[in-house]
């Protein structure tokens, strides 16, 4: 599985993902299985981040394959104009990546530093 970065100073999801990856999950979560390809998931999350900025294509299709290697989209293979296309599609909805994304860590953690890891799970808790 691809990692992904984690940035407390931020809040909700932008704490493991840029702006257009949140944008490009959202909407995928929110059109669920009938999926989208790339260029659609790159219009979509472009015309969101008007006025401020935009995203290069190939950005897009990297995020969805490294989601895809994290089990966090699956896609299938679509025919039309041009010929063939991946169709991403969510295999997690945002609950199920929020407790991806902590079971992920907390496995890393536990590899590491085991006995600081539960005793800081036991304060929490």
């Amino acid at each position: 599985m691809s990692g992904f970065k984690f940035d407390p100073s931020q809040s909700g999801l932008r704490k493991t993902l840029r702006e257009y990856e949140e944008l490009a999950l959202r909407f995928l979560w929110e059109i669920g299985e009938e999926g989208a390809v790339s260029g659609l998931i790159w219009r979509t999350v472009n015309e969101k981040l008007k006025p401020d900025g935009s995203i290069s294509r190939a950005s897009v299709i990297f995020a969805m394959n490294r989601f895809v290697d994290q089990g966090v989209l699956g896609w299938r293979d679509g025919t039309g104009k041009g010929g063939h296309h991946k169709i991403y599609y969510p295999l997690m909805d945002v609950e199920g990546y929020v407790k991806y994304i902590f079971k992920t860590m907390v496995e890393s953690m536990m590899r590491d530093f085991p006995e600081e890891t539960r005793e800081v799970l036991d304060e929490v808790v």
